[in-house]
């Protein structure tokens, strides 16, 4: 895995990587196949995205064949923390309980949700509270 930050993905190339993460490397076809499910989408867009992606480092190709396969460089988890922090710091000025209740005001959440916000909250807590000297 690359240290440091990728490129932000577009909400197109996000598309495509959710493909990779669910199902691992994929040739164009294979990516194609599942994006354009029920959208106008040409296959010529989603090769050309994914070589766009390749360049910015978001994903790596492998020759497989007359084809291609391709993988997301980084993991979805890696990605989501990425986005959230570049959200952190440019919405809520590093504010992560401005961040949190925000996202609770916008949508409700799920008691299951709530259970394990309120795990993260303490578990996050004991940390803190092993830091003080």
């Amino acid at each position: 895995m690359p240290a440091g930050p990728l490129p932000r993905p577009t909400d197109a190339e996000l598309a495509i990587l959710r493909v990779l993460w669910s199902n691992g490397p994929s040739t164009v076809r294979q990516v194609y196949a599942v994006v354009a499910d029920g959208r106008t989408l040409a296959y010529t867009t989603v090769l050309k995205l994914l070589q766009i992606m390749t360049d910015k480092g978001l994903t790596t190709r492998e020759p497989l064949g007359q084809q291609h396969v391709y993988t997301a460089r980084r993991t979805e988890q890696d990605t989501q923390r990425q986005l959230v922090k570049d959200l952190l710091d440019r919405a809520f000025a590093g504010s992560t309980s401005q961040l949190v209740m925000q996202a609770l005001a916008t949508t409700t959440a799920s008691p299951a949700e709530l259970r394990d916000i309120r795990r993260l909250l303490a578990a996050a807590g004991a940390a803190a509270r092993e830091k003080k000297p």
